[in-house]
Order: structure tokens, then C-alpha cells, then sequence
């Protein structure tokens, strides 16, 4: 041992490591210590960088020698201290992690809050598909591609331009190229006017919806993909723009057929908005603040959002008999919806409470999750007039 071992740590650098030995192992405060007192490492400070939460000024250590292996270990070591402070950050942003990713989704958009709302889960949930269903220019592409923004991992693409090679892959000579699919594996793949895509286009996609992965033949070759998607489209009618109000009228509107239309947990019926509703709009057009979120914080939330989505949620069996209730009080008014009340749905609702508990970063599902998404569940069925 050498003597420079013998000597305690002083000053800052003994109040440095009293901070990061709360945080590391036994073992790797031990290594730190020694590597401290040879003088191969030091101590720096860092920060998050994000202005959603106190940005806390914390230790991180420092390579004061050529050595690879001493690096590789600071690494390990940063990236450990780091995430303690992530965590943090994490819990606390959590108390208001609701109203501030909600106000990134579309803010030029007013009077669709509730579709912004199962927008906003879907990022936290598994497997979840929503449809946006209505008129042309009243805000269907800005939400979904906001979307698109806030997610760990998305893809986008428009419907008349996305053939089942580009959903699936593409193949150019011996390169296999991932399509939209694919490339939103564990995440959310966006298509605006999915309307526009060809039928004979579509297999890919209802694969990925119902099983999770994709498959592709070319050339005698077989491809299979994973593609554990969550799908948000948005599409226009089928004379572009829905005329009348009854239901039966409006169902003959719909551009697709119940295998498509069947697949999806939700499904929001919106229509061009009416004179006052206008004027909201145009007056939040003009007040709107143009302002980009900083980078940093997109960042952060994104690594939120990734966060929250490792966690295991329980829904408690205490509310099975209140999802069989509203299910049942769902189906006895289905002539009144423009799709069908199906099992698809009620687990959506499911998957919907779970998203609404992880998106505060909770394990269990509370009575406030539930009602939250019964709420969207009956939001989304209600045919109006206007938005």
C-alpha cells in the first residue's frame, strides 16, 4: 500500500465523497476512495440542465490519468451518480408532469383537451391504438405530430405515401431497411391520413396492431420484424369532410372497414368546430407564445417518459366489478356510438388507468385513474355537432 493510501481525504474532496458514497455500492465507493488518493481521478460538478425542476448542482468524478480502464470505471460510476439525480429529478416532476407535457401536445389547439388527454396516456401506456376521425384542418395532424416530439421512440408517415414496403421494410439489393413499423418497435407509430393508404397495403399494419410484429417476403426471402407498436392515426372521411349527424349517416362515412376500424382502442369522431369554437381557437392562435421547448427539457422528458414506462402497474381486482358495470352500461347504448362497444375497448379503458398511474409514477392503479379513463372512453364515443 502506498502512503499516499494512509492519508485521509480533505476539504471539498472529502465533502464530495460523503455525497456519491451515499449513492455507489460498498465495493465502488471503496475503488473511488483509492483511485481519490492516488490522484487518478477528481471531482467535477454537474447539473441535469433542465428548467421543469430545481436543477441540483451534484458531484461527478473526473479522469486525471491516461488509463482505460480508470475511465471505463468513471463511466460506470457518473452514469450511476447521474441517474440517482435523475431520479430524483423524476419523482419531483411527477407532480406536475400531467399539465406540463398536456401544454406541449398541439398548444395551438383548443377544444380537443380530451383527445390531448389520451394522447398524453398513450405515451405512458402499453400496447394502445387511437384513432383521430374527422373533418380535414382542425388540428388532427398537429396533436399526433407533437406526439411524435415527446416519445422515447416514434416513427411518422403519411398514409398515401406509406406502401406495406414501407410499413414492413425495404429491401435494396442485399440491404434489409426497417420501415415505419419496425422502427417504432417499443414505441409509437404516427400515420396522418391513414385513409390515403391503399387496402392491399394495410396487412403490416394490422399484424403489428393485433401481434406485435411484422413479417415481409422478397425474393424467396422471409423477414420478420418485432414491432411493438402503439399506433395514433388521424383520417379524413370518406367525402373528406362528415355531412349530417345521425349516426347511420355518419357510419357510411367512415373510411374503413371493422378490420381496421375494430383494431383500435379508441376511436375520436371530430368535427369542424362551430362559430364561438372558432373564435377560441383564432384567439389562441394569436396569444399563443411561438417559443420552442428547450432542448434540455425535451430531453428530459423524453427520459421520463422512458422512466415511467419500466414501471409494472397492478389494477386492483376491487375494481373488476366497476369495469363489468360500465362495460354493460356501454353496450346497452351502442346504437347511440359510431363504433361498436367491443372487448378491444375495455381494455383499452384498462390500459388507459394503468398509463394515468404510471404517468405519476405510482404502481397501482387509484379510483382516479379509472374514472379518468372511463372518462375518455365516453368522451370518445359521444357523436356532437361540433368540437
Amino acid at each position: 500500500m502506498g502512503w499516499k493510501q494512509l492519508l485521509p481525504l480533505l476539504g471539498t474532496k472529502r465533502a464530495n465523497f460523503k455525497i456519491i458514497k451515499e449513492i455507489l455500492d460498498k465495493e465502488d465507493a471503496k475503488k473511488v476512495k483509492k483511485l481519490l488518493k492516488e490522484g487518478s481521478i477528481s471531482f467535477s460538478q454537474s447539473r441535469l440542465g433542465t428548467t421543469l425542476v430545481y436543477d441540483e448542482i451534484f458531484p461527478i468524478l473526473e479522469l486525471s490519468v491516461m488509463d482505460k480502464r480508470v475511465a471505463d470505471f468513471v463511466d460506470l460510476m457518473n452514469k450511476t451518480i447521474d441517474y440517482h439525480y435523475k431520479r430524483k429529478a423524476f419523482e419531483d416532476f411527477s407532480k406536475k408532469a400531467r399539465s406540463t407535457i398536456l401544454n406541449l401536445i398541439a398548444p395551438n389547439i383548443t377544444g380537443l383537451d380530451t383527445v390531448k388527454e389520451a394522447v398524453l396516456l398513450q405515451l405512458f401506456a402499453e400496447q394502445l391504438h387511437i384513432l383521430l376521425l374527422g373533418d380535414p384542418g382542425i388540428g388532427k395532424s398537429d396533436i399526433i405530430k407533437s406526439v411524435t416530439d415527446l416519445a422515447p421512440i416514434s416513427s411518422f408517415g403519411l398514409g398515401s405515401g406509406t406502401s406495406s414496403a414501407g410499413l414492413a421494410v425495404t429491401v435494396k439489393g442485399n440491404d434489409v431497411i426497417p420501415g415505419l413499423l419496425p422502427m417504432a418497435n417499443n414505441g409509437i407509430a404516427v400515420i396522418d391520413e391513414l385513409n390515403l393508404m391503399k387496402q392491399e397495403d394495410r396487412a403490416s399494419l394490422y399484424n403489428a396492431m393485433e401481434k406485435g410484429f411484422i413479417s415481409y417476403n422478397k425474393g424467396g426471402k422471409h423477414y420478420t420484424f418485432e414491432a411493438k407498436v402503439n399506433v395514433l392515426a388521424s383520417a379524413n372521411p370518406k367525402k373528406d369532410k362528415f355531412i349530417g349527424v345521425r349516426i347511420e349517416d355518419l357510419k357510411k362515412q367512415i373510411p374503413f372497414d371493422p378490420a381496421l376500424l375494430t383494431r383500435f382502442h379508441l376511436v375520436f369522431l371530430i368535427k369542424t368546430p362551430g362559430v364561438t369554437q372558432f373564435s377560441e381557437i383564432a384567439k389562441k392562435i394569436v396569444e399563443q407564445d411561438r417559443k420552442k421547448v428547450n432542448k434540455m427539457d425535451l430531453n428530459f422528458i423524453k427520459e421520463y417518459i422512458d422512466h415511467a414506462q419500466q414501471i409494472k402497474v397492478e389494477f386492483p381486482r376491487d375494481f373488476q366489478k366497476d369495469v363489468v358495470e360500465f362495460s354493460k352500461e356501454l353496450k346497452e347504448k351502442e346504437n347511440n356510438f359510431l363504433v361498436e362497444v367491443s372487448p378491444r375497448m375495455i381494455i383499452g379503458l384498462i390500459r388507459l388507468a394503468k398509463a394515468a398511474a404510471r404517468l405519476e409514477l405510482r404502481n397501482k392503479v387509484e379510483k382516479k385513474d379509472l374514472e379518468k379513463a372511463k372518462e375518455i372512453i365516453k368522451t370518445s364515443l359521444i357523436v356532437k355537432r361540433s368540437v
